[in-house]
């Protein structure tokens, strides 16, 4: 058998190759680590020495306080305040559910909400982003997040800077807000703002409403980085234990954004922002100087942009946005609705201009007109009587406008009304502004496809049918009538400046186009505009103006109430009582005019949303505007008052409200 079975020496001989290919494999494997190591260490050494150390850095972004938003008069509106946020970084977070249910215990929210916050951060940030849990922190969350970093990784507080509005809810819509920029809007705003050399990134904040998203850019500031030293689980290092922050560059701060200079005045705001809660009444208000400088600017209800400011909870934002009084709306640029017989004096205005009518002419007005076979009512059952012009726009006569509205025919009505800025943008800075609507027998035939037909002039005279304003754009018309003719862009920002206050940019106002200017294109006489403006004088201080309970002694208010159907009713409906139907069944009602009377300095246009009647709905707001600004600017004023009463010069006779309202409906028929 030992013949076939190989002898130990012939064995060797036949593994002999296989053990000279595994030495030679081991050979050449220890020489290529051997060269790897040498490459890493010799060649590339340096670098990825760096690369390890750069890995026990982090750089943190300094937000950058954004500008502060003043009052014409230095008065802080809107400001940043210091605070505190939490955050987690999920990739230092070794047990992740944990960690959650700690800090939610810490920070007295649910556990649920934290893991929801992050879990939707990794979906639009992406893993490695640290995550905001909480801002605004009080001293006791401070001081239970401290004690929760010792034992739990990837959690940090940050120092950081809150927008913070003083006024709260008093002019939300104005002033906007501030919110984080999403994972979609940095393609679209860095492509849009490319130009300027302005890069957006992931954690800015940016306006994203009102005045901060017009002035963002102004008002944004450059963040800052700061360099920080992390140990093995990720957390902060005290000092710099390993000398790497030298090379670093150190701390790069952040550079404040520009202040702007507002031309609205606190004083003015407040006390139309005090005339609508506490009327708990629901539209919009706007006070400007007669060259066009904004003064005040309500709209209600609204709502606390300081919630936006730290991160508005959902169960907020659902209610606001299901309001349906709609409080996130900007009612005096963004709501539109007829605006009733406050268009009477525009419609004067084109009578008197066309020689339709002069200053003299009397015109019989009925209870009733009958035109095409339909009747067409006043608001006052027995009419008015005969009467000319000036006393049409204190009585507020709808059947001398019927009248008007006949002669003249839509495309007269709509040359002069389009002049005076109806249906147009004013222009004012602020986003979202809506031009309404001032029709035209072209624009019915482009738009709708149909003629013109003569029954809807009437409409349109006493401002129903398709006219569509708002506050402002009324504001603007009558601050021309009483500046006889100067059609002016309201603007809302004085001055732009640095930091340390130094001049960067300033406005100044603007008049588009001036009515009265016989070398132009209207050729508005002034004796046209004196017999408007005296018709408005008399609604506020006639016997029979419509708003004469808001009289005041030291100062002539000019101006026109209105009220702005919802519905139609039928015929035996038209004159029954407004507060007796549903709230959304209700007119609004409209207040428009200036002061002083022969000289205006202040403008205003009020709209009060389901009050039945202007002179009790919108007229108050305005007095009270008008009110603020004669105490601020011409407290002379009010004291010739007091002298007056203490040296027994008679009070004028009494303005106080019938115990019915003055109606001066929009009533026209079935």
């Amino acid at each position: 058998m030992s013949d076939y079975l190989p002898s130990d020496e012939i064995e060797a001989k036949d593994y002999q190759p296989r053990y000279r290919m595994l030495y030679s494999l081991l050979v050449v494997t220890m020489a290529v680590f051997a060269m790897r190591l040498w490459y890493l260490q010799i060649v590339n050494g340096t670098e990825l020495r760096q690369f390890s150390e750069q890995n026990s850095i982090r750089e943190t972004k300094i937000r950058a306080p954004r500008g502060i938003v003043y009052d014409r008069n230095g008065e802080v509106l809107v400001e940043n305040l210091p605070g505190f946020e939490v955050t987690l970084s999920p990739q230092y977070v070794t047990n992740f559910e944990e960690t959650a249910e700690a800090l939610g215990l810490a920070l007295n929210i649910p556990t649920s909400t934290v893991m929801q916050l992050v879990q939707k951060s990794r979906r639009i940030n992406g893993a490695f982003r640290p995550v905001r849990i909480k801002e605004n922190l009080s001293r006791d969350d401070i001081f239970n997040i401290e004690i929760l970093k010792q034992d739990y990784t990837g959690i940090d507080i940050k120092e950081t800077v809150l927008r913070a509005y003083p006024l709260k809810e008093n002019g939300a819509q104005f002033f906007g807000y501030v919110g984080e920029v999403s994972k979609r809007q940095l393609p679209v705003l860095n492509e849009k703002f490319a130009a300027r050399g302005v890069r957006f990134a992931q954690g800015d904040l940016i306006g994203t409403s009102g005045l901060e998203e017009v002035y963002d850019l102004d008002l944004r500031g450059r963040d800052g980085i700061s360099v920080a030293q992390l140990d093995a689980h990720g957390r902060e290092a005290y000092g710099d234990p390993m000398g790497l922050l030298g090379s670093m560059g150190g701390v790069t701060p952040a550079l404040p954004g520009n202040n702007v200079i507002l031309t609205i005045d606190k004083d003015v705001q407040e006390a139309a922002w005090r005339a609508f809660v506490e009327g708990n009444r629901i539209g919009g208000a706007i006070a400007m100087k007669a060259n066009g400088e904004i003064l005040a600017w309500v709209s209600a209800p609204s709502f606390n942009p300081n919630e936006f400011s730290t991160g508005i909870a959902s169960d907020v934002w659902r209610r606001l946005v299901n309001d349906p009084d709609k409080p996130l709306r900007n009612k005096p640029i963004q709501d539109h609705n007829s605006p009733g017989s406050t268009f009477k004096p525009l419609i004067a205005i084109t009578a008197l201009a066309e020689n339709v009518v002069t200053p003299n002419t009397i015109v019989s007005c009925p209870g009733v007109l009958r035109f095409a076979g339909r009747p067409y009512h006043d608001h006052l059952r027995g009419g008015h009587g005969n009467i000319n012009v000036t006393q049409a726009i204190e009585r507020s006569s709808n059947v001398f406008f019927y009248k008007m509205g006949i002669a003249l025919g839509i495309d007269k009505m709509f040359k002069y009304c389009d002049a005076f800025g109806i249906g147009r943008k004013t222009g004012v800075e602020l986003a979202g502004e809506r031009s309404g609507l001032m029709p035209s027998s072209d624009w019915k035939k482009n738009t709708i496809g149909e003629e013109w037909q003569p029954g809807e002039n009437l409409s349109v005279a006493i401002g129903q049918g398709f006219v569509l304003s708002n506050p402002l754009q009324m504001a603007v018309a009558y601050n021309a009538i009483g500046t006889e003719g100067k059609v002016v862009r309201p603007f809302v920002v004085k001055r732009i400046l640095t930091p340390d206050n130094k001049m960067i940019k300033e406005f100044e106002p603007q008049v588009i186009r001036d009515m009265g200017d016989m070398n132009g294109e209207y050729h508005v006489k002034k004796e046209v505009f004196r017999a408007v403006k005296e018709g408005l004088r008399l609604v506020v201080n006639g016997e029979r103006g419509t708003a004469r309970a808001s009289k005041l002694n030291y100062i002539e208010i000019a101006g026109k109430t209105g009220t702005s159907q919802v519905m139609n009713f039928s015929a035996d409906q038209i004159y029954s009582s407004c507060e007796a139907r549903p709230k959304h069944q209700r007119h609004h009602g409209w207040f428009i005019g200036y002061a002083p009377a022969d000289k205006p300095e202040i403008a205003f246009g009020v709209l009060a949303e389901h009050s039945c009647h202007g002179s009790s709905g919108a007229a108050p707001v305005a007095k009270a505007m008008v009110a603020a600004y004669v105490a601020k600017y011409h407290p002379e004023w009010l004291e010739r008052d007091l002298r007056k009463k203490k040296d027994g010069v008679p009070a004028p006779a009494s303005t106080s409200q019938p115990a019915t309202p003055v109606v001066d409906g929009p009533i026209e028929g079935e």
